[in-house]
């Protein structure tokens, strides 16, 4: 697909997270047991932002690099 990823990402990645009308940067931190995810995968993974914003469960957000957007997903569960 134009605009997504062509290669796999690994643990402690840091792409912007866009919500709503707000870009952020975030670390990806895999679930145990995942080693990469490679492009088309689904799956659930903890990011820890670099700024608290306002969100709820349920809120959905592009995952952005350079501007392009690569990926997409919902807020599961917020940790504080």
């Amino acid at each position: 697909d134009e605009g997504s990823r062509h290669t796999p990402f690994f643990n402690n990645y840091h792409p912007q997270f866009y919500f709503r009308t707000t870009d952020v940067t975030g670390t990806v931190t895999l679930k145990e047991g995942t080693e990469m995810v490679m492009p088309g995968d689904n799956v659930g993974f903890t990011v820890e932002l670099i700024a608290p914003i306002a969100m709820e469960d349920g809120l959905r957000f592009a995952i952005r690099e350079g501007g392009r957007t690569v990926g997409a997903g919902v807020v599961s569960k917020i940790i504080e």
